[in-house]
């Protein structure tokens, strides 16, 4: 959902390990971001259980990604992708960076 104009978007996320970002694009073949969030900022990510994304437009797969200035909120393709990513931006978020090979 959009930061200012709460409308739903597709977004093509990618996890940066490495830059310890989460940048995301309009597409998988733009190459100028629209935004990024930065592991450090992230406090919380959670399942939306309370229902707080305005119009999702799948409630069962939407899950939150909270940073210090905002709450983005996300919808997954599947039940599996949503605990995927939530998981993966957790692991990110909690600095776990022992896990490079």
């Amino acid at each position: 959902m959009g930061g200012k104009i709460k409308t739903w978007k597709k977004r093509w996320f990618v996890f940066d390990r490495n830059r310890r970002t989460l940048a995301y694009y309009a597409d998988k073949h733009e190459t100028k971001m629209k935004g990024v969030i930065y592991f450090q900022a992230i406090e919380e990510v959670y399942y939306d259980h309370l229902k707080n994304a305005h119009k999702s437009p799948n409630p069962s797969l939407t899950f939150s990604v909270k940073t210090h200035d905002r709450v983005y909120y996300m919808v997954a393709p599947s039940p599996e992708a949503m605990r995927i990513w939530m998981d993966v931006i957790v692991t990110g978020a909690e600095g776990c960076t022992h896990f490079l090979v």
